[in-house]
């Protein structure tokens, strides 16, 4: 199995049966998307990808880009894909000190989000 694919796995196990920071794990997280707005105590990079679920990119792109971490610059890079803007992208992922993603943007997200959850330092 690919180290890469085996990292994301293990990555994604682990927010799936601990709590995290956000004393919150994936599937919590996926369903706080039937909520009006994300919870008060996500940092700003997982409110990112809260309102890019339910579908408000401009939500999204403010949340991320008030996080001047690597995690805002993450989910950041992951929005430019998402629109389109591999230039602005690549810009945001070397930010986040990340290759570009060539994963499904679905994948992409879940592998931001699992890495928020156990941990990675945001800006609250």
């Amino acid at each position: 199995m690919d180290g890469g694919l085996h990292k994301i796995r293990r990555d994604f196990s682990r927010a799936e049966s601990c709590a995290s920071l956000t004393g919150m794990t994936l599937q919590q997280f996926r369903d706080s998307l039937g909520a009006n707005a994300p919870s008060a105590d996500l940092g700003l990079a997982l409110a990112g990808l809260w309102w890019d679920a339910k579908g408000d990119w401009t939500k999204a792109h403010e949340s991320a880009q008030q996080d001047e971490g690597q995690a805002g610059s993450w989910v950041h890079a992951y929005l430019h894909r998402k629109e389109g803007d591999a230039s602005n992208a690549s810009y945001w992922y070397s930010r986040a000190g990340r290759r570009p993603s060539s994963a499904a943007l679905d994948d992409e997200w879940t592998e931001i989000a699992t890495a928020l959850l156990a941990g990675l330092p945001q800006t609250h």
